[in-house]
C-alpha cells in the first residue's frame, strides 16, 4: 500500500532529524577529543621526525589552531555518522523497492563505508608516510654559506592536506559501487567497459592528479588500486548480466 505524500514528507523530515541528532552528538564528543584525533592524524609526520629537536607544528593566526579542531570535529562526525546516515537513507528508500530490488540494493549499501574505510586506511597507513617522506627529503642542513630549509608546517595546512587524501581516496573507492549501479539501471554495459579502458586510465590518472597533492607517490598510489577496482567492477558488472539473463531465461 503507498503512503500519501505528506507522510513521506513526515517520514523524511523524521529521519533527517534522527541524522543531524546524532551528528551532533558525534560532533560534540568528537570535539572533546579534537586534539587527540589531530594528534592521530599527525602521527606519520611524527612518526619520520621523531627523536630530532625543534620540531613542531605551528599556528599563525589567534583562530587558527581553534578552527583546527573544529574542522578535525566535524570530519571525524561526519566519518563515525556515515553508516548511521546510510540506514537512513536505506529505510527510507527501501519499503518503495520491489523484494527483488531491496535483495539487489542492499549490498551496494553495506559496501559504500566498508570501501571509504579501506580507501581512507590505505591513504592515512600508505601514502601519507610516502608522501611525507617525500616532501622532508627538500630539507637542507644549515651551511656556513646558507641557511637550513627546514619544515614548520601549520595546522591548518596539515589538516587539509590529510584530510583531502583520506576523503579522496575513501571516495574513489566507492568506483566498483557506482559502476555496478550503473549497469543494474541499464546505463552501462560490460561490453562498453571493457572497450573503453584506455579513456578510463586517463581519466583515472587526470583525477589522482587533480586530488592528490604535487608529488610523485600520492597520485601513483591512487592510479594503481583505482583501475584494480576498475577491472574488478567489470568482472562484476559481468556477473551482474549473467544473473539478469539468467532471470529473464527463467520466467520466459
Amino acid at each position: 500500500m503507498q503512503k500519501p505524500l505528506l507522510e513521506h514528507l513526515i517520514e523524511l523530515r523524521q529521519r533527517l532529524i534522527y541524522c543531524l541528532g546524532a551528528f551532533f552528538v558525534a560532533f560534540l564528543v568528537a570535539y572533546h577529543f579534537a586534539p587527540n584525533i589531530f594528534q592521530f592524524l599527525v602521527q606519520p609526520l611524527a612518526d619520520l621526525i621523531q627523536g630530532q629537536e625543534g620540531r613542531r607544528l605551528i599556528y599563525t593566526g589567534l583562530t587558527e589552531a581553534f578552527l583546527t579542531y573544529l574542522s578535525v570535529a566535524f570530519f571525524a562526525a561526519l566519518f563515525v555518522t556515515l553508516p548511521m546516515i546510510l540506514w537512513q537513507v536505506w529505510r527510507f528508500i527501501s519499503p518503495g523497492l520491489y523484494k527483488q530490488e531491496r535483495a539487489a540494493f542492499a549490498p551496494f549499501f553495506m559496501a559504500t563505508p566498508v570501501l571509504f574505510l579501506l580507501g581512507a586506511a590505505m591513504a592515512y597507513y600508505i601514502v601519507c608516510p610516502m608522501a611525507w617522506e617525500f616532501f622532508l627529503s627538500f630539507e637542507t642542513p644549515a651551511t656556513v654559506a646558507s641557511l637550513p630549509l627546514q619544515l614548520e608546517a601549520r595546522v591548518s595546512e596539515y589538516l587539509s592536506l590529510v584530510l583531502k587524501l583520506i576523503f579522496a581516496f575513501g571516495l574513489s573507492f566507492q568506483l566498483p559501487v557506482v559502476l555496478v549501479l550503473l549497469a543494474k539501471s541499464g546505463i552501462l554495459t560490460a561490453e562498453q567497459l571493457a572497450s573503453k579502458r584506455k579513456y578510463a586510465f586517463l581519466a583515472i590518472v587526470v583525477v589522482a592528479a587533480i586530488i592528490t597533492p604535487p608529488d610523485i607517490i600520492s597520485p601513483i598510489s591512487l592510479i594503481i588500486p583505482l583501475y584494480a577496482l576498475y577491472e574488478i567492477s567489470l568482472v562484476l558488472v559481468k556477473g551482474v548480466e549473467k544473473k539478469s539473463l539468467q532471470e529473464e531465461q527463467a520466467r520466459v
